[in-house]
């Protein structure tokens, strides 16, 4: 009689999370739980912590791989919040999802308004090398 008379789960059996099931790393029973005690709804499916938990996972997977990727280009090993800011700004979706977020200690995107920068000098029409305004005395 290994099972006890049916009652309990029994000696030996591992238990296996929903984030197990679903092949998840958020914690699906937390979301659940925050998704219950928050109120946003009077009841809440089972499915729903589930797809939460992977949207979730895989907008944090997205932005950590784009933020690995700025790290790498400023030759750093360690992801900072200037390297998330950058990837989250130069992503065009990422970008609109969080347009309205202020990312701390991120700073701005470089950027430098076409008028300040300095006209370009071609040839001139009569073949002679043009001297800039700025040099002539």
């Amino acid at each position: 009689m290994a099972s006890g008379g049916g009652r309990g789960k029994g000696k030996g059996v591992k238990s296996v999370t929903r984030s197990q099931k679903a092949g998840l790393q958020f914690p699906v029973g937390r979301i659940g739980r925050y998704l219950k005690t928050g109120r946003y709804a009077k009841r809440v499916g089972g499915g729903a912590p589930v797809y939460l938990a992977a949207v979730m996972e895989y907008l944090a997977a997205e932005v950590l791989e784009l933020a690995g990727n700025a790290a790498r280009d400023n030759k750093k090993t360690r992801i900072i919040p200037r390297h998330i800011l950058l990837a989250v700004r130069n992503d065009e979706e990422l970008g609109k999802l969080l347009g309205s977020v202020t990312i701390s200690s991120g700073g701005v995107l470089p950027n430098i308004h076409q008028v300040l920068l300095p006209k370009k000098v071609g040839k001139s029409k009569d073949g002679a090398d043009p001297v800039s305004q700025s040099q002539e005395f």
